[in-house]
């Protein structure tokens, strides 16, 4: 840190909805030069404490000092003003327009065409200086997520921010990505800056930060400087309750007939590209297969040719021996019982102003006992609803207040409830853990082991490798549409993995040492 004045000072801010006391006397001290980590569990308070340093939205009580000033920030104009930029979990951008025109229409300035100049050449200057690489002319749809997300710091940084508050930065980012992200917030904070870093990874905390705040239940439990504490302590801090941070896993039981089955499936793309090229896959009752791969590799069209939502321009798919190759999604749910979790829970998973039994009742609604007919019985869709959500553990004070109202790991486990609670044979499983904190990610690897303990066949796609060394019975890399080879779990060393994710086929490597099987 390269001062002892503090940059920032939230003071007993509190903050309460009805019936929720979302902060509760929190207090925040930012040092110039540091990035300084928020922890806790969805649902533990965070947003909302950036909300409030943001102006998103007002304490109750509770006042906030801007190197050593109070200051009263009723909006995020206001915020911009002062110097405090927020870089957004779900980016905040116009898909439509280019990087330039996303950017202009934050510059202050009076005509379009005088903020179009300026920006284009102070943004090529904060390239320079941060080691941004950003095609000022490409249009956001068309962009990584990881050049999307520099778009959102120039924003920011050409806003004159001084503080940067990123949430939930790395959440769909590519291993590469994230370590060119930490590269531009460590040269951000050796001006002086500093950075509030909202993550639920760990292992990232530990890497990133200088000091760590944790939140749990809307109060602030501990701040600690970070070299002095470890993965263990941070979790159960935030859970209140020791977490185990590995995987008990027991022996893969897998037999008799595949499950799921691709044979030769070829996936083209509306441009005529090829986005699954040859893709051979067999998933045996009781284990679970894991899709390790850059994300953008295919896997959003494996998941999609598998339930239905697009068909493969050559081979087949079988579920349970069902050839669901030209089936619509409906078809295939109503004739396999095939359980889906998608990778985006908002865009793909969840009807987010639904409420809560609405969503939990997607599957079966079009028969009994929750419908008569044409007629829906909202009564026993409601307890069906309460059921699931007590077996599930959703914490929720209805099922009946929109399911936009949970956090995401209530959200996920409103997914996990609907999905998984009448033991399907298949599960396809995108990402399952994104965005969540540890004690929901501890839960939701319990009910994904359970489930292959019920002789589920599970095909887990997942851009955390972490996670699917850890679940995973056996490991198929993909890599520009193809296989690049399947390997048991047991010999999926992560260099080796990480040298197939970057294209070198599993026959063209080396044997494992017999040191490393061991």
């Amino acid at each position: 840190m390269t001062s002892m004045t503090p940059l920032l000072q939230m003071e007993n801010i509190t903050k309460i909805y009805p019936g929720v006391v979302a902060n509760h006397n929190i207090s925040l001290t930012i040092m110039p030069g540091e990035i300084h980590a928020l922890l806790g569990e969805n649902g533990a308070g965070k947003s909302t404490l950036m909300n409030v340093l943001y102006g998103m939205t007002t304490p109750d009580s509770g006042r906030i000092l801007w190197k050593g000033q109070p200051v009263h920030i009723d909006s995020p104009r206001t915020a911009n003003r002062l110097g405090i930029g927020m870089v957004h979990q779900h980016f905040m951008l116009v898909p439509v327009f280019t990087a330039l025109e996303n950017i202009v229409m934050s510059a202050p300035g009076d005509s379009f065409w005088l903020r179009t100049r300026n920006t284009a050449e102070a943004v090529k200057k904060l390239s320079d200086e941060f080691g941004l690489d950003i095609d000022l002319n490409m249009r956001v749809e068309a962009m990584p997520l990881g050049m999307r997300q520099r778009v959102e710091i120039v924003k920011a940084l050409h806003r004159g921010a001084n503080l940067l508050i990123m949430d939930e930065p790395t959440a769909v980012l590519t291993p590469g990505e994230i370590d060119g992200l930490f590269r531009i917030l460590r040269r951000f904070v050796a001006g002086g800056q500093a950075v509030i870093f909202i993550s639920h990874k760990l292992d990232e905390v530990m890497t990133i930060s200088q000091r760590v705040t944790v939140l749990r239940d809307g109060h602030a439990v501990k701040t600690l400087e970070t070299a002095t504490t470890n993965k263990h302590e941070l979790a159960e801090l935030m859970v209140g309750r020791p977490v185990s941070l590995t995987v008990d896993k027991p022996p893969r039981k897998a037999s008799g007939e595949p499950a799921l089955r691709l044979d030769d499936v070829y996936v083209t793309h509306v441009e005529g590209r090829d986005q699954l090229k040859g893709v051979s896959l067999a998933v045996l009752p009781g284990e679970i297969l894991g899709i390790a791969g850059v994300d953008g590799n295919g896997q959003r069209a494996l998941l999609e040719a598998i339930c239905g939502l697009r068909h493969p321009s050559r081979g087949r798919i079988f579920i349970q021996n069902v050839d669901v190759t030209e089936k619509s999604p409906r078809e295939i749910v109503r004739l396999t019982n095939v359980g889906r979790i998608p990778e985006d829970r908002h865009a793909m998973g969840l009807v987010l102003k639904m409420p809560v039994r609405d969503n939990l009742a997607l599957q079966k609604y079009p028969s009994a006992p929750l419908s008569w007919g044409w007629l829906l019985r909202f009564g026993s869709m409601t307890s069906f609803a309460e059921h699931l959500a007590e077996q599930y553990d959703i914490r929720t004070p209805s099922v009946l207040i929109p399911v936009s109202a949970l956090s995401g790991g209530n959200q996920q486990k409103v997914i996990l409830a609907r999905e998984m609670s009448e033991n399907p044979p298949v599960l396809v499983v995108a990402n399952p853990t994104r965005g969540l904190d540890v004690g929901a990610t501890e839960y939701v690897y319990q009910q994904l082991l359970q489930q292959r303990e019920q002789g589920a066949a599970i095909l887990l796609i997942s851009s955390e490798l972490e996670e699917i060394l850890w679940l995973s019975d056996r490991i198929a890399v993909l890599h520009a549409g193809e296989i690049m080879g399947v390997l048991p779990g047991d010999e999926a060393e992560p260099t080796r993995i990480g040298l197939m994710m970057a294209g070198t086929r599993l026959a063209d490597l080396p044997p494992v040492p017999q040191a490393v099987m061991e």
